[in-house]
């Protein structure tokens, strides 16, 4: 089709308009008695999240000097970290007391299990196995004294060295090889390990 054809006749040739002058300037720099372009953002701060304040560049790096540290000497820069870490409000100390009851040995103990009961005193030995004996048995731990063979009262010693018995007795090597005592030799070994968890050994 050409631009004589029947179509456009009659109609008038559209002419582009010029595009209206921006404004150059843009907005003013919000420092006060500053007349320039604010063209750079700055955060207006705390609780104004998604806030900003428009200034010129001097202007914007006088204003973002106040949140960096830089230029700052060790000594402001340490207080400005310290008061930043209560939000520079003023702090109230507590008081330390003394304990009133005695720290659990967890937090006394260092060392390992040997040198721990090594420190241990006899009579305390002695209250804990009084104890031990006091309370009735848990099903596990009656089980695990018919396992080796003892009475409840049994103590420490007596328990190790029937442990010791019985792993003699049913191990394989004992045994020329044969196997058929390896069952009672895992019942003895996790008999004893129920014992010791519990205190009794």
């Amino acid at each position: 089709m050409s631009s004589d054809s029947k179509i456009f006749v009659g109609l008038k040739p559209i002419r582009k308009k010029a595009a209206p002058a921006l404004d150059v300037k843009g907005p003013r720099c919000q420092w006060d008695g500053c007349s320039k372009t604010g063209t750079h953002r700055a955060p207006v701060g705390r609780d104004a999240e998604g806030l900003y304040l428009l200034f010129c560049l001097e202007h914007v790096k006088l204003y973002n000097a106040g949140y960096s540290a830089t230029g700052q000497s060790e000594g402001q820069t340490a207080r400005y970290q310290k008061e930043a870490v209560s939000g520079a409000r003023a702090t109230q100390g507590q008081v330390a007391r003394e304990a009133e009851e005695i720290p659990l040995p967890s937090t006394q103990r260092s060392g390992s299990a040997k040198s721990l009961n090594a420190r241990r005193s006899a009579a305390e030995r002695q209250a804990q196995k009084a104890e031990l004996q006091k309370r009735k048995l848990k099903v596990l731990e009656a089980r695990a004294f018919e396992i080796l063979g003892l009475t409840e009262d049994a103590s420490a010693d007596e328990i190790r060295r029937r442990y010791k018995e019985k792993l003699k007795m049913h191990h394989p090597d004992a045994n020329q090889g044969e196997r058929d005592t390896e069952g009672q030799l895992q019942a003895s070994i996790e008999a004893y390990r129920i014992l010791k968890l519990n205190g009794f050994c």
